[in-house]
């Protein structure tokens, strides 16, 4: 026995006398003994301070609960898995962890370290899936992945879209712009419609907010839950086609008060990729190489421009600050716990002359009043600031290095300033003495919700959801400036609130008898959207004066109203029979107000299974600690983007007149028999854990039919109508999914773990419905569009039935001709028994349109390795993508062979060849001034590969033990983004294949095309620290 004299003890005279008086004679009972007149204690009575860790095969464990069994006593552990706690040898402390088996330990001194199982047998971890519902990981039937834990901490970037970059199987996310507070673009398991955004449904704290995650604070956020096949997206019936994304918030406990503080801080800088710009002699020397230098029509051309070069891109660009602040306060007893965060963000661009503000505050209470009732009332809001001052980044590539924008005493020039060689050109930098624009983003969210447990196994769910959004954009032309003085100055001013109610009232069963389980839930979901907008412009100030009641003429003034509202019924059981044989079903009834008058409703549905195999008793592999099958089948749904396509539209308007007479003209052709868009979902799934958990891995395959395809066809413009809303066809996604992640090293001290997901998804459109022609004949056409961008022209794209429904459509690029330079294309011919010949032509017109491949990627990923020794700990991430291809638009204006000579062009890359003299085989035509060869009007040219390798984020931290302090975790942290990109790419990134989000609560839609109009991206390096009290 080991004992402490009390000599050692801060024990009082008092405590002292009292103790000896009514123990002396039973001193043994009560674990004390007076050997040779000394006064010992025995341990069992001993009060410590116990330490310990807990952790896990994937590292420690942050939150952990550890309590002293039959006392009270509790405590959690910090970021690093270390906890504190009073506490006696031969107590029993409990250990437990959501995802693990609960532990016991009895305490026999001062240090105790756990190490807690994952729950590999029956896989306990708790995944939040539809509607709220909480399942365990055994019993799923679905293809679904969550991001959790270590993977959302530290974050640095302010788009919820970015934090699952890399981190999910079947999940692309395109970054967007690196413009300060730009989202993200996600795209689940390929390109699911032709209508619309690409973008997932987003559902946080079980209430369905659309397209887009909104301002949501990322530090808010305990989870993501991304649901991908039928089994876990139908029950959201007509809003689930393109996935579903499922956001949890933090949620209160009952604990002591606890206060988190987190800041970071850091810089950001422009990523310009491989595209560089010449400099003042690169470029006289390029144009003075040209074919015709004697063409040349610049007021001042001589050899001393070779000593000119002002840089306009150092002169636009700058290195960005960027700041982000949160303080969360949370706890509360059995009966009330609260959750109360601050957020605070703020970017300044790297281009200079743009800064994005966010702050955020959310407040969510848990009030249990009794025993069968639980309210659950929760506030969010965010006001997001942009002031855009902006440096243009098109003229900071494009403008000539020739060209400064002040003057010999340091002025400003003026636009078409006679002393520059481009003197048809303009100076923006004295436009944005005075123009400006600034958008302002209000965004309040309200909830209260409740749950009544009726019996042990029957609970009522009420979510009862306000979102309300006042969105404004304003902006301000001088008079003075290039883009003012035509009109004497413009301002302009746009207003736009929108409203969205949504309630679901549901209830929830969970019964187990014998070796049976049944849960599942029926409910009634309401949800309804209103938005008013305001649009007016006038022209005629004077400087200064930026309000539009002060313009002499009111150009434009236009406002609408416009609703929309969805009611559905669903429900959904699952069933389970000791705990190996699985099975769902589900189904969804849905009813919208923008569907064709002959189809309001639509069903859907979904049926699955599974199997854990090693539940089995014949299964004797002991290596294999999960082992489960699953397959499902069912249907999602799509609406068109429009909110009343079933109707003919009328728009009355001043601007629509005739003989300066107000009228009303047709602005929307209806389509009373527009019918639900459905996607059928055949899907099969493998789940496995191997060697004590410490190697994992999922497979998944599906195929995802879309029939009734939503898509504005095009039309004859003779009623100044030019598309109309139809069913169009059919489309098809396939493809296969893996994951797989595993332990290479795992002891007390050192934990080394790496994750990779793999996705490759092929798309083709599988049918084009016929069509009458003018002759009453049933044909079917292709479909030929444009996206409408291109100096030089666009690239177009096609939809056929047996192609992918993003296959470009492009004159195919001969290369050049070696005898004269001219650039060529091929020219195919077909003769009468079908035969096909080739040959090339210089004659841009008589090139033939050819499928050129296209822009999706054959396979894409990420990985991911993290690594911890003690108290350090290193994480990265990676991404990657192979096979797709990116129109490149930048070089039709900046590689254009002398065609835009009032620009700045890019330097020849690596590999890249001019022709000169006959006989070069060269990558580059003949340069000539004026060029009208045509050799940047769009073709395979300029359609490039845009594989890459990224390293999205490195993340080196360490974790302070503070405990004795009374501070429960201190940790600081080294990150950066976007380090660096490996890519033949020749543009600014591969990976900007996304419009910007409409700004109101929509998300982008996914295109496959660059040009440097796009804010660049940019590489972020930031430290932060965290601290919990």
């Amino acid at each position: 026995m080991i004992s402490k004299i009390l000599d050692n003890h801060k024990l009082s005279l008092l405590s002292l006398a009292l103790l000896i008086t009514s123990t002396h004679n039973s001193a043994n009972a009560n674990g004390l003994t007076f050997p040779n007149n000394n006064i010992l204690l025995n341990d069992a009575v001993y009060q410590q301070k116990v330490n310990g860790k807990v952790q896990s095969t994937d590292g420690p464990l942050a939150g952990a609960t550890i309590s002293v069994k039959g006392s009270g006593k509790s405590t959690s552990a910090g970021a690093d898995g270390r906890f504190t706690i009073d506490a006696k040898n031969g107590d029993v402390l409990v250990v437990t962890s959501v995802g693990y088996k609960a532990q016991e330990v009895t305490v026999t001194g001062p240090v105790v370290n756990i190490n807690l199982e994952s729950n590999s047998e029956a896989l306990q971890e708790v995944v939040i899936v539809g509607y709220g519902t909480q399942q365990k990981k055994e019993s799923l039937t679905g293809a679904l992945q969550a991001v959790k834990g270590n993977k959302l901490r530290d974050v640095t970037t302010p788009s919820v879209e970015n934090m699952l970059n890399g981190k999910a199987a079947g999940v692309y996310v395109a970054p967007g712009a690196g413009k300060p507070g730009s989202n993200g673009g996600v795209v689940i398991r390929g390109q699911a419609t032709l209508s619309g955004t690409t973008s997932p449904l987003w559902v946080i704290d079980g209430v369905i907010v659309g397209s887009s995650p909104g301002d949501i604070n990322p530090d808010d956020i305990e989870s993501l839950t991304i649901l991908k096949d039928a089994a876990s997206t139908s029950i959201y019936g007509s809003q689930g086609a393109n996935g579903v994304v499922v956001v949890t918030t933090k949620n209160p406990s009952a604990s002591k008060t606890s206060i988190s503080f987190s800041t970071k801080m850091g810089i950001n800088q422009l990523s310009n990729g491989h595209m560089e710009m010449m400099d003042g002699a690169e470029l006289y020397d390029y144009f003075a190489s040209f074919s015709n230098p004697g063409d040349i029509k610049f007021p001042r051309w001589n050899s001393e421009l070779r000593n000119s070069n002002f840089d306009w891109w150092k002169l636009a660009t700058k290195t960005g600050f960027v700041q982000n602040h949160n303080l969360s306060i949370q706890g509360g007893n059995e009966k009330l716990q609260s959750y109360l965060s601050l957020g605070y963000y703020n970017e300044a661009g790297a281009v200079k002359g743009y800064d994005y503000d966010r702050y955020n505050f959310r407040l969510r209470t848990n009030y249990k009043p009794f025993d069968w009732l639980t309210i659950k009332p929760s506030i969010a809001g965010s006001r997001r600031a942009v002031d855009d001052r902006q440096y243009d980044v098109n003229a900071m590539y494009g403008n000539l290095p020739w060209d400064s924008p002040y003057d010999a005493n340091g002025s400003l020039v003026p636009h078409r300033y006679s002393g520059w060689v481009n003197n048809a050109s303009t100076n923006y930098l004295y436009d944005l003495q005075w123009n400006h624009s600034a958008n302002t983003n209000y965004e309040f969210m309200g909830n209260l919700d409740f749950d009544i447990k009726l019996t042990d196994w029957l609970t009522f769910s009420s979510v009862n959801n306000y979102r309300y959004n006042s969105y404004s954009d304003s902006g301000y032309q001088d008079p003075r400036s290039n883009s003012g003085e035509s009109v004497i100055g413009r301002v302009t001013d746009y207003r736009m609130e929108f409203a969205r109610r949504y309630t679901n009232q549901i209830l929830r069963f969970n019964k187990t008898w014998d070796k049976h389980s049944l849960n599942g839930l029926a409910a009634y979901e309401f949800n309804d959207y209103w938005t008013k907008t305001l649009d007016a412009y006038g022209t005629g100030i004077v400087n200064g004066f930026e309000v539009l009641d002060v313009v002499a003429k009111p150009e434009r003034t236009r406002g609408g109203i416009s609703e929309w509202a969805v009611q559905s019924l669903l429900s959904n059981v699952n069933y389970a029979y000791d705990n190996k044989y699985l099975a769902q079903v589900s189904f969804r009834r849905d009813g919208a107000s923008n569907f064709g008058t002959n189809a309001k409703y639509g069903n859907f549905f979904s049926v699955s299974g599974g199997w854990n195999i090693n539940k089995e008793e014949w299964f004797k592999a002991d290596w294999v600690d999960n082992l489960k099958l699953r397959a499902a089948y069912g249907s999602v749904g799509n609406r068109p983007s429009s909110l009343y396509p079933q109707y003919s539209l009328y728009s009355v308007s001043a601007s629509s007149s005739y003989n300066g007479i107000p009228g009303a003209l047709i602005s929307q052709i209806g389509n009373k028999d527009l019918t639900w868009e459905k996607t059928y979902t055949t899907g099969f799934g493998v789940d496995a854990a191997l060697f004590k958990n410490r190697l994992r891995f999922n497979v998944d395959y599906y195929d995802k039919k879309t029939d009734n395809v939503l898509y504005q066809v095009p039309i004859s413009g003779l009623t100044g109508v030019t598309s109309i809303w139809k069913n169009i066809g059919k489309m098809q996604n396939r493809g296969i999914e893996l994951t797989i992640g595993g332990d290479i090293v795992r002891n007390d001290n050192v934990h080394w773990s790496l994750d990779v997901n793999l996705s490759h998804n092929v798309n083709k459109l599988t049918e084009l419905f016929a069509t009458k022609d003018a002759n009453g004949n049933l044909v079917s056409k292709p479909i030929i569009a444009g996206d409408g961008s291109g100096i030089a022209g666009s690239a177009q794209r096609l939809l056929q039935p047996g192609f992918p429904v993003d296959t470009y459509y492009l004159k195919e690029w001969a290369g050049v001709n070696v005898d004269n330079g001219l650039p060529m294309w091929y020219r195919y011919e077909t003769d009468a028994n079908g035969n096909e010949t080739r040959t090339t032509t210089s004659n841009y017109s008589n090139a033939t349109f050819r499928n050129a491949g296209k822009g999706n990627a054959d396979l894409f990923g990420g990985f991911s390795t993290a690594l911890s020794y003690k108290q350090f700990d290193l994480n990265a991430v990676f991404g990657f993508s192979l096979g797709g291809k990116l129109y490149n638009y930048s070089r039709q204006e900046f590689d254009s062979d002398g065609t835009y000579t009032d620009r700045n062009q890019m330097k020849l890359q690596d590999g890249w060849s001019r022709w000169e003299k006959p006989g070069d085989v060269a990558t580059h035509p003949i340069a000539r001034y004026d060029n009208q060869d045509k050799g940047n009007s769009p073709s395979t040219r300029f359609l490039e590969s845009n594989n890459f390798l990224k390293m999205r984020s490195l993340t080196l931290g360490y974790n302070f033990d503070l405990k004795k302090y009374n501070i429960k975790n201190l940790r600081v942290f080294l990150a950066g983004e976007n380090l660096f990109t490996i890519t033949n790419y020749s543009g600014v990134d591969p990976e900007l294949p996304l419009t910007e989000p409409d700004g109101k609560g929509g998300g982008g839609q996914m295109i496959r095309s660059t040009g440097v109009s796009v804010y660049p991206m940019v590489r972020k390096y930031m430290f932060g620290a965290s601290v919990t009290f």
